[in-house]
């Protein structure tokens, strides 16, 4: 309809407020005409009394000055009666009509105050005529001038008009208002009408392109005819659709590496919105769910969550926070942790992560039958170490040298065999979180004179230099230091070890505002480099004929790998055949993050 378009309303808008501002000024123009045409009639009537006052009092003779006024007042259309000493002596119509108005404007209380000679009295009225005995009433404007008031009294001169001339006047005047108001609206209209086009005609055009753009023809412009505020919209129009193009194309983009992602993921992943149906799988999550649905026998649908899936999803909406559990699905083992999904303030949903934990489960159980059983294979050697001393004791042995041999062989055996049952016990611990730090403020100088001094006796037997490179005293670092000389007596009694005579072996102390490092640096044989990555794991030897022969356990670097990480530090290991071997771990001051080696 015409009154719901922008053409309508604004050709409404414009043609009434053109219509209320001429009906104003029409009404100002028509006011102050009709007031002009009576002043002006109201002027001419007073100049006219005027005259014919001062032609009266220029006449000695009363007969020659009504003459000459008779021959003056047929030149207008006005009458006039004229007063001597309150008897009427002339009238401009000599009629029955004068005798009637002349005692009209006698008795009139406007009128009759001209006799006073004090002022020029006007009026308007209704004054009754009577015409061939019938009464009439007749609309006249009457104007009174007093004559010579200083020598005559009740002289006056009477001027009266009938306002119907003056009505014909202003008639004249509103044809003429009223015509000009019509023209006015007439073009306004067109003119409303043409505005209101130019102005829609541009819309019109957008609102179909935007009816294309919302199809996906995104590449659809408006044409830009003007430079105006509609030429500025239509190039903001452009500006958008070309925006829009491009985050389209960029969220299809990422929906599609997502999808890649997804897909890719090894991890399983579930999208449910916030009443718990499925949104979004990826093919791992789809095996678990058909793992799931095998299991309970029912036909595969996306729509039905497993009951501890379903339960999890509950908490997870419940409480706004992520959940985790672990289930079993046909013999595997899979841990599901699902976050909430959030809509500004509110959950909208949850996404779920599904691990298969079947490979680490079976890693940790293998982890920890290992050590049982190791723990249990030792008490056969030991029981064997008891019996060759019980045969010393019981005097089996033949001569007093076998029986050195002997307790000689059971002493090393039993100190290598507790060793390795305090060290697979003490790893056991700290692999299962239990080791407890006794953290210190521990001066670094005198600490790392303490633990060289201890080898330097170990060193000189096995023909090595052992010397140290120490910070200056007055430094300090938070740690714990039985375990970090534990770490250090374990690298420094490897690097002794495994230098031969004449080598040397240097103990590196460096400290700076994140934390302190050390260094041990030997000169021995080194450590193949195909052995370097698995140097921390537990009963790992780079040569287990040496090491055995040497008593190693293959425990100690894994142990000082944990007490290192406890401390929240890094270990790692540099090394070249027959150049050398380093190691070095950083202890962080406390509070601060992981830092790199190289600090």
């Amino acid at each position: 309809m015409l009154w719901r378009s922008v053409v309508g309303k604004l050709w409404f808008t414009i043609l009434l407020l053109v219509s209320v501002v001429l009906t104003i000024l029409m009404v100002l123009l028509l006011q102050s005409f009709e007031r002009f045409h009576v002043n002006e009639a109201e002027s001419q009537l007073v100049n006219h009394a005027n005259m014919i006052a001062a032609i009266f009092d220029g006449y000695d003779e009363q007969d020659d000055a009504l003459r000459t006024i008779s021959q003056y007042g047929s030149s207008f259309e006005t009458h006039a009666l004229i007063f001597v000493e309150g008897t009427k002596v002339w009238g401009t119509n000599n009629s029955a009509n004068d005798d009637i108005y002349a005692q009209l404007f006698m008795t009139n209380p406007v009128l009759s105050e001209v006799f006073n000679g004090e002022q020029v009295v006007a009026t308007e009225g209704d004054f009754p005529l009577s015409d061939n005995g019938e009464a009439s009433h007749t609309e006249m404007m009457v104007v009174g001038v007093p004559l010579q008031p200083t020598e005559l009294d009740n002289s006056a001169v009477f001027l009266y008009q009938s306002l119907s001339a003056i009505e014909e006047t202003s008639n004249e005047t509103k044809q003429i208002v009223y015509f000009s108001a019509g023209i006015a609206i007439v073009l306004t209209t067109i003119f409303a009408f043409f505005l209101s086009s130019r102005i829609t005609a541009p819309l019109r055009k957008m609102r179909q392109v935007a009816l294309e753009v919302a199809q996906g023809q995104f590449k659809t412009k408006v044409p830009i005819l003007t430079h105006d505020e509609i030429g500025q919209l239509a190039m903001a129009f452009n500006r958008m659709g070309r925006e829009l193009n491009r985050n389209i194309h960029a969220l299809n983009q990422e929906k599609e590496q997502l999808s890649r992602i997804l897909v890719s993921m090894a991890d399983g992943v579930i999208t449910l919105d916030r009443k718990g149906q499925v949104i979004v799988t990826n093919p791992p999550a789809e095996r678990f769910m058909q793992s799931w649905f095998y299991e309970q026998g029912i036909n595969e649908d996306s729509s039905v969550l497993p009951e501890a899936v379903e339960q999890l999803f509950q908490r997870v909406v419940s409480v706004e926070k992520e959940q985790m559990i672990e289930i079993d699905v046909q013999g595997r083992s899979w841990a599901i942790l699902m976050t909430p999904l959030y809509d500004r303030e509110y959950v909208r949903g949850a996404v779920a992560v599904i691990r298969d934990m079947t490979e680490e489960r079976r890693h940790d159980k293998l982890r920890k039958d290992f050590i049982a059983n190791v723990s249990h294979e030792l008490r056969t050697p030991v029981s064997m170490l008891q019996g060759y001393s019980e045969a010393i004791i019981d005097d089996i042995a033949g001569s007093e040298e076998d029986k050195k041999e002997f307790a000689k062989i059971i002493y090393d055996e039993s100190l290598r065999m507790g060793r390795l049952v305090n060290e697979l016990l003490d790893l056991a611990r700290m692999e299962a979180g239990h080791i407890e730090l006794h953290m210190e403020e521990v001066e670094l100088g005198a600490f790392s004179d303490r633990i060289v001094r201890k080898f330097q006796g170990y060193a000189k037997d096995e023909g090595v230099v052992l010397s140290l490179n120490h910070v200056e005293d007055g430094y300090t670092n938070s740690f714990d230091p039985d375990r970090i000389e534990q770490v250090l007596t374990n690298l420094i009694h490897n690097a002794i070890r495994h230098t031969g005579e004449n080598g040397r072996v240097t103990v590196k102390v460096r400290s700076n505002e994140y934390g302190v490092k050390f260094d041990v640096i030997d000169t021995g044989s080194g450590i193949p480099e195909e052995d370097l990555p698995y140097v921390f794991e537990r009963f790992y030897k780079a040569d287990k004929a040496r090491t055995r022969a040497r008593g190693g356990t293959g425990l100690g670097l894994a142990i000082a790998k944990n007490i290192v990480d406890a401390h929240k530090g890094q270990i790692s290991v540099h090394s070249k055949i027959d150049e050398g071997t380093t190691f070095s771990f950083f202890i962080p001051e406390a509070g601060m993050e992981k830092d790199e080696l190289s600090r």
